[in-house]
C-alpha cells in the first residue's frame, strides 16, 4: 500500500492523534484494488531541458489533454462540414478548369460542352454520395473501404483499398495547397516566383493546426470554409442572374484559343469528352473522407456523418455546376503565362468587378479554403493509418496519440510528403492533377462491390434497394477509374505501381510483427515458477569509484557469479588498479584484458564470447546481466562529457543472444 500511518502527541495526557500520510495522492488517486490512475502531474517531465520542451509544446500545440476528454473533442456536423468537406468543396475551384482545359483542344464547339460533362460527373458525384452514405451506417467504427473490404474480401482487397486511399490524401493536400497559391498568383502576379515558399510553409500552418487538436482544427477552418460558401455561392446567383435573365453572354475568342493551344482546333470527339470528363472527375475527390472519421462525429456519429456527407455533396454538386454553368456562357477559359488566371478568378472578376474589393475577398476565401482543403487529408490519412496500425500493417506508434489526443505521427508524416510533393513538381497543380484521383475511384470500385457483398450476407429490411445502389455504384466508379487511368497515362501508372508498393510493405510490417509476437508468446496454461537458469553478471569498470561501487553491489543482490572486468592499454595501469582491488574488494574477481589496439567495447564482447564457449555443451547457457555502472550529470549541457563508452557498450550488447544490460545509475545527491 502506497502511503502509511504516523501517531502524533496531542496536547493532552494520553491524547493521541494519527496523521494518515499519502505520498502518492500527488501523482495518483486510486481507482480500484491495487489499481492506480495517474494524474497530469505524474506525466510532466522531471528534467530542465523535458520542462522547457513541454513548455514549448504548449505554447504552440496547447495543453496536454487526458483520455477521458475526446468525447469533448468531437465534432458537431457544422463543425465536421468545414474539416471533412473542405476537400470536396474546394475542388469546385479548379474540377471546371481542368475541364476547360482538355475541351479547349476541340475550340469553340468543344468548350461549350463543358457544361454537360460538369451535369455527367455530378450524376456520378450523387452515386458515390449516396453509397458512401451506407458506408457510413454500415460500417460506424470508421476506415471507410478498408473497413468495407476487409470485413467483405479479406486482407488482399483492403490492403489495396488502403494503399489507393493513402496515396489520395497525400495527393490532396498537394494539389489543394498548390492551387490555392495559383489563386493568390492570380491576384497578385508579383508572389508567383515565391509559390513554392508559400505552398510549403501553408502546410506548416496546416499542420500545427491538425496538432492542437480536431476540435480547435474546427474553430480554426470553419470560418473560412463559409465565407468561401457564401461568396461562391453568391457569384454563381449573381452570374446566373446576368445569364438568364439579362442575357449577357461571351464568346470565345479563336485567336485566344489557339494561343492557348500553340495548334488549331483538333475538333469535337468521344475520346476528348472522356478525357474531359477524367479530368473533372478529381471534383470527387475527398468524398470518401467522411466514411474514414465516422468515430469523430458526436453521438449518433454514423447517422450525423451520412447527414453530413449528404449536405457536402448537395454543396459540391451546386458548385461545380454553376461555376462551369457561368464559365461556359461568358466565353471563359484558363489564361497561361503571362497573364495567369485560373478559370475560377475570371469568373468572379468578371461577375464581381475587377480589382473590386468583393473580388479580391472571393480569392482570398478561395486561396484559404483550398489551403484548408488539405485539412481533410489530415484528419481522414492519420486516423486510416492507425486503424491500420492497429491491425498491425503500420508501425504501432501511429495509433498513438499526442498531447492534443490528435494522431501526431500521421499528421507529421503527411505534411513531409506532400511538402516534398509541391517542391518536386515546383507547386504547379496541372503537373500534380494527373496522379490524382487515379487511387480514389479504385478506392470507390472495391468499396461499393464490398457493400454488395454486404448486403448479399446480411439481408437486413431494405437490403434489395441498398443493393441496387451499391451495384450502381460500383460498376459506374468502375468504368470512371478505367477512363480515369487511361486517359492520364502514362502519369497514372505511377500510381499503379506505388499501390502495390505499399500493399508489400504493409504485409511485410504485418509479418515483422506476427514473427515477433509468435517468438514472445507465452501459453496460456504455463505456470511462472521463477527462474530456473543460472545467471552470471559482468560488469565493465572504468577504475573504482562510487558509481563502480553501486553498481558492483547491486550486482551481488542478482547472482553469486560476478566479476568486474577492466579494459586497458596501460599495463601498469591494470597492475596497480589490481592491487587496490584486492585490497578493496577482497573475494571479488577482476579480470583485466589488455587492449593492445585501444579498444574498450569489442574486447568486452569477445570476453562474453569467450565465458560462452567455455560452458559445459550438455548444460543450458546461463544468463549473462551485464551491469553498467553510468554517471549521471548533474546539468544537461555537461551530459555530453560522461557515458559515452556505456552508450557504445550498450548499442554493442543489444540483442545478443542470453544476454540481459542492466543501467545501475550514480547521481550525487547534494
Amino acid at each position: 500500500m502506497i502511503g502509511g500511518r504516523r501517531p502524533l502527541k496531542g496536547r493532552k495526557l494520553a491524547d493521541r492523534r494519527v496523521r494518515i500520510e499519502r505520498p502518492h495522492a500527488a501523482y495518483f488517486r486510486w481507482s480500484g484494488p491495487g489499481q492506480l490512475t495517474a494524474k497530469e502531474s505524474a506525466s510532466r517531465p522531471t528534467t530542465p531541458l523535458g520542462r522547457l520542451w513541454a513548455r514549448v509544446k504548449a505554447a504552440v500545440i496547447g495543453r496536454p489533454l487526458a483520455s477521458e476528454d475526446e468525447i469533448g473533442e468531437r465534432l458537431s456536423k457544422k463543425k465536421a462540414l468545414a474539416i471533412f468537406s473542405s476537400d470536396a468543396i474546394s475542388s469546385s475551384a479548379y474540377a471546371t478548369e481542368e475541364i476547360l482545359r482538355v475541351l479547349i483542344l476541340g475550340g469553340a464547339a468543344a468548350l461549350v460542352l463543358g457544361l454537360q460533362v460538369s451535369i455527367a460527373i455530378a450524376v456520378l458525384l450523387i452515386a458515390v454520395a449516396i453509397s458512401y452514405r451506407q458506408v457510413c451506417l454500415a460500417y460506424p467504427t470508421g476506415g471507410g473501404s478498408y473497413s468495407v473490404s476487409k470485413r467483405n474480401f479479406g486482407r488482399g482487397a483492403s490492403l489495396v483499398a488502403a494503399s489507393a486511399l493513402l496515396i489520395d490524401y497525400v495527393m490532396t493536400v498537394a494539389v489543394s495547397t498548390s492551387s490555392a497559391v495559383e489563386q493568390i498568383t492570380s491576384a497578385v502576379p508579383a508572389l508567383i516566383d515565391e509559390r513554392v515558399l508559400i505552398g510549403v510553409a501553408a502546410i506548416a500552418l496546416i499542420t500545427i493546426g491538425n496538432l492542437r487538436g480536431i476540435r480547435e482544427a474546427g474553430n480554426i477552418f470553419a470560418v473560412p470554409t463559409y465565407l468561401f460558401l457564401g461568396s461562391a455561392l453568391l457569384m454563381i446567383g449573381i452570374g446566373v442572374y446576368r445569364i438568364v435573365i439579362l442575357g449577357e453572354h461571351g464568346a470565345y475568342d479563336p485567336n485566344q484559343l489557339i494561343r492557348q493551344t500553340g495548334e488549331t482546333a483538333e475538333g469535337v470527339g468521344l475520346l476528348l469528352l472522356v478525357r474531359a470528363f477524367a479530368a473533372g472527375a478529381v471534383a470527387l475527390t475527398g468524398t470518401e473522407a467522411i466514411a474514414t472519421g465516422v468515430p469523430a462525429f458526436k453521438p449518433p456519429e454514423a447517422r450525423n456523418a451520412a447527414t453530413t456527407l449528404a449536405i457536402m455533396a448537395a454543396l459540391l454538386g451546386t458548385l461545380f455546376i454553376g461555376i462551369t454553368f457561368v464559365a461556359v456562357n461568358f466565353g471563359i477559359t484558363h489564361l497561361e503565362l503571362p497573364e495567369q488566371q485560373t478559370v475560377i478568378s475570371q469568373v468572379a472578376r468578371r461577375t464581381y468587378g475587377d480589382g473590386t474589393i468583393p473580388f479580391f475577398l472571393f480569392q482570398s476565401f478561395t486561396a484559404v479554403l483550398l489551403f484548408l482543403a488539405a485539412n481533410t487529408s489530415f484528419n481522414a490519412f492519420p486516423r486510416l493509418l492507425a486503424i491500420l496500425a492497429k491491425d498491425g500493417f503500420m508501425p504501432r506508434q501511429f495509433a498513438l496519440r499526442g498531447d492534443r489526443l490528435a494522431f501526431s505521427y500521421g499528421i507529421i508524416v503527411l505534411a513531409t510528403v506532400a511538402a516534398g510533393l509541391v517542391i518536386l513538381f515546383r507547386g504547379e497543380t496541372h503537373l500534380l492533377i494527373p496522379l490524382y484521383a487515379v487511387g480514389v475511384f479504385i478506392d470507390f470500385t472495391i468499396s461499393q462491390a464490398g457493400m454488395i457483398r454486404h448486403w448479399l450476407r446480411e439481408r437486413t429490411p431494405g437490403w434489395r434497394r441498398r443493393l441496387t445502389i451499391n451495384t450502381f455504384g460500383c460498376v459506374l466508379t468502375a468504368i470512371v477509374a478505367v477512363v480515369v487511368t487511361t486517359a492520364k497515362a502514362p502519369q497514372s501508372l505511377l500510381v499503379l505501381l506505388l499501390i502495390p508498393c505499399l500493399v508489400g510493405l504493409m504485409r511485410f510490417i504485418h509479418r515483422q510483427y506476427d514473427a515477433q509476437a509468435e517468438e514472445l508468446r507465452v501459453r496460456d496454461d504455463t505456470v511462472i515458477a521463477g527462474p530456473h537458469r543460472e545467471q552470471r553478471v559482468v560488469v565493465p569498470i572504468n577504475g573504482i569509484n562510487r558509481a563502480v561501487v553501486q553498481a558492483l553491489n547491486f550486482a551481488r543482490t542478482v547472482s553469486g557469479d560476478v566479476r568486474a572486468v577492466f579494459v586497458t592499454d596501460d599495463e601498469a595501469e591494470g597492475e596497480e588498479l589490481r592491487a587496490r582491488w584486492e585490497r578493496q574488494f577482497p573475494g571479488l574477481p577482476l579480470v583485466i584484458v589488455e587492449s593492445p589496439y585501444r579498444a574498450v567495447v569489442s574486447p568486452v564482447v569477445a570476453y562474453l564470447d569467450v565465458l560462452d564457449q567455455a560452458w559445459p555443451p550438455d548444460k543450458e547457457a546461463p544468463i549473462t546481466i551485464v551491469v553498467l555502472p553510468e554517471y549521471v550529470a548533474r546539468h544537461w549541457w555537461d551530459r555530453v562529457l560522461y557515458n559515452q563508452t556505456a552508450r557504445r557498450m550498450k548499442a554493442a550488447l543489444v540483442g545478443r543472444e542470453h544476454t540481459v544490460i542492466a543501467d545501475v545509475p550514480y547521481r550525487r545527491s547534494h
